[in-house]
């Protein structure tokens, strides 16, 4: 394991979290008094367990025909169009 490695990637994604559409909907989920703390946070921590276990085994596939750049490319690119998306739709 490489520590460094993982403090990147969680402060990488604890970031990318931080505030976005996902974090603003646990946080109404979690507002609702008839709503349990702990169902909210469970279903919150496996939807994003589950999302980087996709990420982590797509990447992982993808990356035996494409190199790092080009999916660094293919991800800056994707992030782009979404906030371009996002700005379209507010």
């Amino acid at each position: 394991m490489n520590l460094q490695l993982i403090l990147t990637v969680f402060t990488t994604v604890f970031l990318a979290e931080i505030a976005d559409k996902t974090q603003i909907a646990t946080f109404l989920y979690a507002s609702d008094s008839g709503n349990s703390k702990l169902s909210v946070w469970i279903g919150a921590v496996t939807a994003l367990a589950v999302a980087s276990t996709i990420a982590v085994f797509a990447g992982s596939y993808l990356s035996q025909w494409l190199n790092q750049k080009i999916m660094a490319r293919i991800a800056g690119t994707a992030f782009i169009l979404v906030g371009i998306w996002t700005l379209v739709r507010g």
